[in-house]
């Protein structure tokens, strides 16, 4: 070997060493294929590099971060390689567009220098005894230096062992993985290979009746409750009793100002007195005048009218006074929070429940709705007991999905509870709800698979 020293006073078996070391600590077949490309230069001077494998084509450029195949020089220099490849020197020499079929040599000048270098490599694919050979190559654009095509032939040798290593590394791929199981289990007896009995629990497990249960947020809350509503339109004056409070049927709930009530009452009062007077004094006249009897009749019917008028704001005097309608515990927010405030008739005020009558009332989301029977068991886990659960059963499930403050829609259900020694209304949690036996694979691909068939039109 008649290397020369390098300008810089380098020797170039020094820098191959350099090299090697390089190759040996390189972490990935990226960095390794960009040290090809660019760090060959310290033995052999070049404008352009091109690193091409049978597999990928052109895998790396000098200069490039990640090479673009579909470019034109890429494809082009790739048809330039594999012909290249395809010679059988299998040492370093060098090439001019004269080597090539005339198609690809009348681009040269437009891609490439006069001269360049070409490497043939040849790569062993992972696979043990069974590894293939394929063609490979790295393409110097112009290189020249004869002297130095030893130390790059030794060079990508060198590369080339390293290549192979990182590729060993990774060697693992579930096609090979399969290809290997085959070859082991070829001489067993089919219903002793270990992939049947695989399947066959597989297949088993997938078959595995299960219940097909959904999460859905719940909360306890009143059973049946006697819902307390503003009788008319007004203003809420007082509130005589407090949150859940024990109250009898027939107490005084809250009242609503009387002030326009008692006004009114006032004006049909006076007149009905009016209506009655006028009705007097027609009747002294009607003694001697034919006309004021004639008039009788209607003066009596607008005192009906008054009185009527009377008999109804009395009744509003007395609807302003809320009293409760059963037996019960008061569920209502603070008193501070209606005092004073403006009610609409139907508007709700107040529900009165029985402490111990307490149901679960869970919403379903619309993604969630399978099938539940009435009856079915219902598991509410508190969050603030979440170690225990309380016991329910389905009494209905709405027909019709409802929107929720969060702006999504579910379905209402309700459960009568039949374990309440821990049940207090109010109380939220998650809510189990169980429907019926399903397959497991059923059960594991229901959600993917319905998330999926949103998108995909089959």
């Amino acid at each position: 070997m008649n290397a020369q020293v390098t300008p810089g006073g380098v020797h170039p078996a020094v820098l191959l060493l350099e090299l090697g070391h390089r190759a040996r600590a390189a972490k990935s077949v990226n960095e390794l294929e960009f040290m090809l490309v660019n760090d060959t230069r310290l033995l052999l001077p070049y404008r352009q590099a091109v690193w091409w494998n049978e597999a990928q084509g052109v895998a790396a450029l000098s200069g490039v971060m990640q090479p673009d195949r579909n470019a034109p020089y890429a494809q082009w220099v790739t048809q330039v390689c594999a012909h290249l490849a395809q010679s059988d020197a299998a040492q370093v020499r060098a090439v001019v567009a004269a080597d090539l079929p005339p198609a690809l040599a009348a681009q040269w000048a437009q891609w490439l220098p006069e001269t360049a270098v070409w490497v043939p490599l040849a790569l062993a694919s992972a696979g043990g005894e069974n590894a293939s050979r394929s063609l490979a190559g790295l393409l110097l654009a112009g290189a020249e230096s004869p002297d130095r095509w030893t130390l790059l032939n030794e060079w990508c040798a060198v590369w080339t062992h390293a290549w192979q290593a990182l590729q060993r590394r990774r060697a693992w791929t579930p096609a090979q993985w399969w290809r290997g199981l085959r070859q082991r289990q070829a001489q067993q007896v089919w219903w002793r290979k270990p992939a049947v009995w695989a399947a066959a629990g597989l297949l088993v497990l997938a078959a595995w009746p299960v219940h097909l249960t959904v999460l859905a947020p719940g909360e306890l809350v009143a059973a049946r409750p006697a819902v307390v509503r503003a009788p008319l339109d007004g203003v809420v004056e007082h509130v005589h009793v407090q949150p859940n409070q024990i109250i009898k049927q027939g107490e005084p709930l809250f009242s609503l100002d009387e002030g326009q009530i008692a006004s009114r009452l006032e004006v049909s009062d006076m007149a009905l007195q009016t209506a009655e007077a006028e009705y007097r004094q027609f009747a002294q006249m009607a003694l001697g005048d034919a006309r004021s009897k004639a008039q009788l009749a209607a003066q009596a019917g607008r005192i009906g009218e008054r009185r009527a008028e009377q008999a109804f704001q009395s009744g509003q005097r007395q609807r302003a006074q809320v009293v409760a309608p059963q037996d019960g515990m008061v569920l209502f927010d603070a008193p501070s929070e209606w005092i004073g405030r403006p009610v609409q008739t139907g508007e709700r005020v107040m529900r009165i429940a029985q402490p111990d009558a307490v149901e679960i009332e869970a919403w379903l989301p619309i993604g969630d709705a399978i099938p539940l029977a009435p009856g079915a068991p219902v598991q509410l886990y508190l969050a603030a007991d979440p170690l225990a659960s309380i016991q329910a059963r389905v009494r209905y499930m709405a027909y019709d999905a409802v929107a929720r403050p969060d702006g999504s829609y579910a379905y209402r259900v309700r459960a009568e509870v039949t374990q309440a020694d821990k049940a207090r209304i109010g109380l939220k949690g998650t809510a189990k709800l169980q429907g019926s036996r399903v397959s497991l694979a059923y059960w594991i691909l229901r959600k993917p698979w319905a998330s999926v068939r949103q998108w995909v039109a089959l």
